[in-house]
């Protein structure tokens, strides 16, 4: 149920829009909806709808209690900016019967379709009821992970230290009776796990028995969308990469960076006056901000950025921290909003970066950093990206710790490196921007 909820909150949204501006059109305005200019507006201010339950984090909302409250939200933005739109052009694209009647009519949907999402979230937990086999170090990291969003629903409904699942008689079968007891439907096994002989003859019989069973990097995989700590250094060199290893993939992922980054300098020269009568006001210095970032090939290049901290304070070394104090008031806001990035079009145009990869880091974090993780220079075997994986999947990062955890992530990307991974990240990526949940 939770996969049909986003296309029916999308497909109703379009036909409560479309419904509203054919009653307009028979029985108020009477003329001929299909063939009057309306019908562009109308299915604009549908798609506005659309993004804006989007952004709101709709339908994946929970309860339908809690869901009123994103649905009202995204049903006024998108009535906000259809009216903005009208007011700018300076001609009624949309009657008011219609923005408003649509918009009434699209809450309770949006709602429902929360309702819908929630109660496939609740099946698909119910449906991957986890017994993890695994170490101490391995269970607490896992019980971390499932507080957290993850791609697939599921539940940890047991933990087993490997020397417990153990069977020391061929009658004994703690495993399966842990299974049993707590109604386990997927076995989880960390290395040690796999190794030991009775724990696999136990998993086997339970697979048999029509339960699933994956290792602990194959469930990271595929229920968390990352590649497992433990995991990093082996499987290292046993995945394509798609930049390096599928010519078409590269091809055509560039055509795409150098449309978005045409279309996105097209924004920066609309934006820049604006940004530039900022500044003047509350954070007088230079205009931009350049650094230099370590990028595909280990290549170094000078990225572009709005300026939004002091100054004298601007490359003083240091991880930028939440509310860091170098920033300014007016920076402050160019972040929240991520205007501060537009000047990275540019970067994006010359090819130091792609709309989507590995964040780039300072060649001096780098070197850190591949000191400190052998494996930490694969990262750089593709073209960094404005966004990427980890961004959207791992809070803004400010240490080595967080540098690691990113890292997890990052190697996940590479090795499911495809278009379609690619528009599912921009897509979360407009969400944390309208939503405003990014840094």
């Amino acid at each position: 149920m939770r996969r049909f909820a986003r296309p029916l909150l999308y497909l109703g949204t379009f036909g409560i829009v479309l419904a509203a501006a054919r009653v307009h059109a028979q029985f108020i305005g009477h003329y001929r909806f299909h063939t009057s200019q309306r019908l562009p507006w109308t299915i604009a201010y549908a798609v506005a709808l659309c993004v804006a339950a989007y952004g709101v984090g709709l339908p994946d909302q929970g309860r339908q209690r809690s869901a009123w409250g994103p649905a009202l939200a995204a049903a006024g933005v998108g009535a906000a900016v259809i009216s903005v739109l009208q007011l700018a052009v300076g001609a009624p694209l949309l009657p008011r019967f219609v923005v408003f009647a649509a918009g009434a009519a699209t809450c309770p949907w949006f709602a429902t379709c929360a309702v819908i999402a929630d109660r496939g979230r609740t099946r698909g937990e119910d449906r991957d009821r986890v017994v993890l086999v695994a170490g101490p170090e391995e269970q607490a990291a896992l019980e971390g992970e499932m507080e957290r969003d993850f791609e697939r629903p599921a539940v940890l409904v047991q933990t087993l230290d490997p020397a417990d699942a153990h069977a020391a008689s061929p009658r004994r079968k703690p495993l399966a009776e842990s299974v049993i007891h707590d109604r386990g439907t997927l076995v989880v096994l960390d290395r040690a796990a796999s190794s030991d002989e009775t724990i696999v003859a136990q998993a086997a019989a339970l697979h048999e028995a029509g339960l699933r069973v994956r290792s602990l990097s194959v469930f990271y995989d595929e229920w968390i969308g990352k590649l497992p700590l433990t995991e990093l250094e082996r499987m290292s060199l046993m995945f394509d990469v798609g930049d390096l290893h599928r010519v078409r993939y590269g091809r055509v992922k560039r055509l795409f960076d150098v449309i978005a980054g045409a279309l996105g300098v097209v924004m920066l020269v609309v934006v820049t006056p604006f940004v530039a009568f900022g500044n003047l006001v509350g954070n007088r210095g230079p205009l931009l901000f350049r650094q230099e970032r370590v990028g595909q090939a280990n290549r170094t290049f000078h990225i572009l950025k709005f300026r939004t901290m002091r100054p004298d304070q601007c490359d003083d070394g240091g991880w930028t921290m939440p509310g860091d104090s170098r920033v300014t008031p007016w920076g402050r806001l160019l972040r929240r909003t991520h205007v501060d990035e537009l000047p990275q079009m540019v970067n994006i145009l010359r090819g130091d970066l792609s709309l989507v990869g590995p964040r780039p880091e300072q060649p001096r974090y780098v070197a850190e950093l591949r000191a400190k993780i052998p494996f930490y220079d694969l990262r750089h075997l593709v073209r960094p990206g404005l966004t990427g994986w980890a961004q959207v999947k791992y809070p803004y990062g400010a240490s080595d710790i967080d540098a690691l955890e990113k890292l997890q992530y990052e190697f996940y990307y590479l090795r499911h490196q495809s278009l379609v991974l690619d528009l599912r990240v921009l897509g979360r990526t407009i969400r944390s921007v309208v939503s405003g949940s990014g840094r």
